[in-house]
C-alpha cells in the first residue's frame, strides 16, 4: 500500500559540519609541516627523511620532524580503509568501517573494586582472570582490553603476564599495550602460538596494539619501536592522541582536537612509511584539565564533544577509529556514574565511533575498575544499541491494517501482531517496573551486585592444552631472561 521496501534510519550525530573539519584537517596540516613533532627513534627519522619530512637533529638519535602536506595527504590514502578484526579461534568478527560501532572495556587500572566486599585493593593477575572472563559474558562488549595492571607481578613480565592471562580467559578481539618492543615481541608471538602461524593470524588478528603520542607533539623512542615493529609485521595498531585542554593542549577546545589530530596523523605516516596498506586505526581522546582540581576529566561533556568531532575527522578520512565513552570521575558506583557513563555511550554510539572503549571499568579518573561499573554499562548499552536501531518503516510496521482492525474503543492485547512485536521490547533485568510495593524488595544497587556475581562465574572455552603448554614455556623463558 504505502511501497514494499522496508525503512530503517539509523539515528545520527554530527557535531561538526563538512567545512568545519575541512578548516581542522588544514590548520592540522600546517601544525605538522610547520611545527612539527619531536622524534627520538634513528630508525624513524630516517624513514620520515626518505620520504620526504624535513628532519633538524637534536641530538643523538633526535630530531624534529616537519611533515610535508602531500606527504600526509598521500599516507592517509595509502592507509586502509577498513580493519577487520577476528576472535581467538580465528573468526573474523568485527569490520571497522565507516559508522560501525563497537563497545569494550578499557585498560590499565591500578585499583579493583570488589563486587563481593565493595572494597577497593590494588589490581591483581587474579582481578585480571575475572575481568576478562566478565568482558567474555557481557553480550554488549564485542572485543576486550587488558583491564588492569598486575601489582603481584614483577615489573618486567607484568605487561606479558596479564596480556596472556586475558588471552587465556577471554575469546575476544584483545586491545593490548606494553611497556618496549620487547615485551610488544613477546605477545605477538603468543598470538602467533594461539592462531596456528603468522598467516592465520593476518586473516583475522585477534591482537591490536594500542600507542599514544605525548602531547604536545611528541613521540619517545619505546613507543616509536612499537610502531615500526605493528606496521612491518602487519599488526593492527592504534595510535591515540590525548591533549588535555588548557594542560598539555590549547585551552579552545578546537585546538585541541587540532592539535590532537596533528599527532594522530604523523604515526599514521611513518606507519605507511614503513609499510604502505599496514593496518592503523585512528583516534583522539581529548578532555579538560578541570581547573578546580587540576585532573583530567573523563566525565567531561567537553570530552564527549570533543569524542564526536574526532570521530567527524575518522570518518573525513576513511578511516578506522577508536573512540572512548562510558568512563566517570566518580570513585564511587553512584548516580554520577551513570549519569557521565551514559552520555558518553549515546554520543559516542550516535556518532559512529568505531571501536568504543572505556565502558564501564574505568572509575576516579581511569584508576579503578569495577565488575560492578562493567555490568551496568553493559545494561546501558543495551539501551543504546536498542535506540541506535531506530524503527522500521513497513507495510505491516505502519500498521494500518490493525488499526483498521480494532477499531475505535478497541485494544491490541490479544491482536495477532501484538503477539509478534511485543518481543522486540527490551525489558531489562535491572530496572523496576512494578506497580507493588514491597519493603523487601532489593534495591537496585543489590540487584546490581547480585547480576555481576551472576556474570562471573562465566567460564570461556579453554586453549588447547598443547597451546596452553607453549604459552607456560614461554613464561618460564621470560622468568629465566629477567633473572
Amino acid at each position: 500500500m504505502f511501497g514494499e521496501k522496508e525503512l530503517i534510519f539509523k539515528p545520527e550525530l554530527k557535531v561538526l559540519s563538512l567545512e568545519q573539519i575541512r578548516r581542522i584537517h588544514w590548520a592540522s596540516l600546517e601544525v605538522m609541516e610547520r611545527t612539527g613533532l619531536i622524534m627520538n627513534h634513528a630508525k624513524a627519522l630516517e624513514a620520515l627523511s626518505g620520504a620526504g619530512c624535513r628532519v633538524d637533529k637534536i641530538g643523538e638519535g633526535k630530531g624534529r620532524v616537519r611533515f610535508p602536506a602531500w606527504l600526509v595527504e598521500e599516507c592517509l590514502r595509502r592507509a586502509p580503509k577498513r580493519v577487520v578484526l577476528g576472535d581467538r579461534s580465528g573468526e573474523r568478527k568485527l569490520a571497522l568501517q565507516g559508522a560501525n560501532t563497537f563497545f569494550g572495556p578499557s585498560l590499565d587500572c591500578i585499583n579493583y573494586l570488589d563486587p563481593a566486599t565493595g572494597e577497593k585493593v590494588p589490581f591483581t593477575l587474579e582481578h585480571c582472570v575475572a575481568t576478562a572472563r566478565l568482558s567474555d559474558a557481557l553480550p554488549n562488549f564485542q572485543w576486550s582490553m587488558i583491564i588492569g595492571m598486575a601489582s603481584d607481578q614483577s615489573p618486567e613480565l607484568a605487561d606479558r603476564l596479564v596480556a596472556k592471562t586475558v588471552l587465556e580467559n577471554s575469546e575476544q578481539p584483545l586491545v593490548f599495550c606494553c611497556n618496549n618492543g620487547e615485551s610488544l615481541k613477546a605477545i605477538y608471538e603468543m598470538a602467533l602460538v594461539i592462531a596456528g602461524s603468522r598467516e592465520d593470524f593476518e586473516k583475522a588478528p585477534f591482537l591490536v596494539h594500542y600507542s599514544e603520542p605525548i602531547s604536545p607533539l611528541t613521540y619517545y623512542g619505546p613507543s616509536l619501536e612499537k610502531i615500526i615493529f605493528c606496521s612491518e609485521k602487519r599488526v593492527p595498531l592504534i595510535i591515540l592522541s590525548a591533549p588535555l585542554s588548557g594542560g598539555t593542549g590549547p585551552s579552545s577546545l578546537v585546538g585541541a582536537v587540532v592539535l590532537g589530530n596533528a599527532e594522530s596523523l604523523s604515526g599514521l605516516v611513518l606507519s605507511q612509511v614503513l609499510a604502505p596498506g599496514a593496518p592503523f586505526i585512528y583516534g583522539i581522546q581529548a578532555s579538560i584539565m578541570d581547573m578546580r582540581t587540576t585532573i583530567y576529566s573523563y566525565g567531561a561533556p567537553e570530552a564527549a564533544l570533543m569524542n564526536c568531532a574526532s570521530v567527524g575527522l575518522a570518518q573525513f578520512y576513511d578511516l578506522p577509529q577508536f573512540s572512548t565513552a562510558g568512563a566517570t570521575d566518580s570513585r564511587y558506583l553512584d548516580a554520577q556514574a551513570g549519569l557521565e557513563s551514559a552520555f558518553q555511550c549515546l554520543s559516542a554510539g550516535a556518532c559512529g565511533g568505531g571501536l568504543i572503549h572505556d565502558c564501564g571499568s574505568w572509575m576516579y579518573h581511569g584508576s579503578v575498575a569495577s565488575p560492578e561499573f562493567m555490568v551496568l554499562n553493559n545494561e546501558i548499552l543495551y539501551l543504546v544499541n536498542h535506540f541506535m536501531n531506530g524503527l522500521k518503516v513497513s507495510d505491516e510496521t505502519l500498521s494500518v491494517e490493525a488499526i483498521n482492525e480494532v477499531g475505535p474503543g478497541g485494544h491490541y492485547l490479544q491482536h495477532p501482531s501484538t503477539r509478534r512485536y511485543f518481543k522486540e521490547v527490551f525489558y531489562s533485568k535491572l530496572f523496576d517496573r512494578t506497580m507493588a510495593e514491597k519493603p523487601d524488595s532489593p534495591k537496585f544497587g543489590e540487584r546490581l551486585r547480585e547480576l555481576t556475581l551472576e556474570k562471573m562465574r562465566y567460564q570461556p572455552k579453554s586453549l588447547s592444552q598443547e597451546k596452553t603448554q607453549e604459552l607456560a614455556r614461554m613464561v618460564e623463558s621470560w622468568r629465566r631472561a629477567s633473572n
